[in-house]
């Protein structure tokens, strides 16, 4: 599993003309699986996630999580994180996982991040969206389940 997760003032989801989902101040997460993804790899990267203190304190250091400030979520499916651009120059995707596998992966995740009490508003797996969000800091961070 893949993500990438920018802090964001405000993020938004347009599919067809209609937001799917907005938020204002939280993540813009774009999150990408693999055929090895299992729900332990999942809830490791969900802790991950909601445990992030890349938010300022008082101080304005980065140190306070997205519970701790209230934040939102935007979780948008993205298969194009497991593109492979070894060679030539149209990448694979051959590492991603297949809707039927990745699919009910992000409908899970959905389902597991809402338990946790944040509010995760979504785009729709496999749609045709456009993405706004205005990146705060910025920060962008890259968490890749090989790593944890």
């Amino acid at each position: 599993m893949r993500a990438v997760i920018q802090r964001v003032k405000y993020a938004s989801c347009t599919i067809d003309g209609i937001v799917s989902g907005a938020i204002e101040q939280g993540f813009c997460i774009f999150v990408g699986f693999c055929d090895q993804d299992t729900e332990s790899v999942m809830d490791k990267m969900i802790h991950k996630i909601i445990n992030l203190r890349v938010f300022e304190d008082e101080k304005g250091l980065m140190n306070r999580s997205l519970s701790q400030i209230g934040g939102k979520i935007l979780l948008i499916s993205q298969f194009t994180l497991y593109a492979d651009c070894k060679k030539g120059n149209r990448p694979s995707f051959i590492k991603a996982a297949k809707p039927m596998i990745a699919s009910p992966m992000y409908e899970k995740m959905i389902e597991k991040m809402r338990s946790t009490g944040v509010v995760v508003e979504t785009g729709k797996f496999g749609a045709d969206m456009k993405i706004e969000l205005l990146n705060d800091g910025p920060v962008t961070i890259w968490l890749d389940s090989e790593e944890l």
